[in-house]
């Protein structure tokens, strides 16, 4: 059975109602304020540089959402295997944030290993994006740090 994503609704209420970003520099909201006008940026914490012209919106698509995701999914891998630990982190908490708009149930991975691999590797293979760590699970010790 397939659920539905979340509405831009949804998740402005979820955030004005306390969801947190789950990174450290914000880059999750960052990506999702990308899909809402600039009107509504105060609620992501961001507004538009004075100066600077208000970019238009994506629009809110499953279509859109997927590919920043496959994005996410590919720089997320980037970073992991390049054992960049904040960035990768912070890749890892972007991925967490798509699993939620989208309502799919690997929201609830909760397993950190190896850079976040696991997880990129999970999205990877359920979506189709490019799986760099192929039958590897990300879990192996050759992708843990030095």
């Amino acid at each position: 059975m397939s659920t539905m994503m979340l509405t831009q609704e949804q998740v402005l209420d979820a955030i004005k109602n306390g969801r947190e970003s789950g990174c450290i520099d914000g880059r999750d909201f960052s990506r999702l304020a990308d899909f809402f006008p600039v009107e509504q940026w105060d609620v992501f914490g961001f507004r538009v540089k004075d100066g600077h012209v208000a970019p238009s919106p994506k629009e809110w698509t499953k279509d859109n959402i997927l590919e920043q995701l496959r994005e996410d999914v590919a720089f997320g891998f980037e970073k992991a295997l390049d054992k960049r630990g904040i960035s990768a982190d912070c890749m890892h908490g972007v991925v967490s944030m798509w699993m939620w708009v989208l309502n799919d149930s690997l929201q609830q991975f909760d397993l950190y290993e190896n850079y976040g691999l696991p997880l990129f590797k999970a999205v990877a293979t359920k979506y189709g994006f490019k799986n760099p760590i192929g039958d590897d699970t990300g879990m192996e010790a050759k992708y843990a740090s030095d």
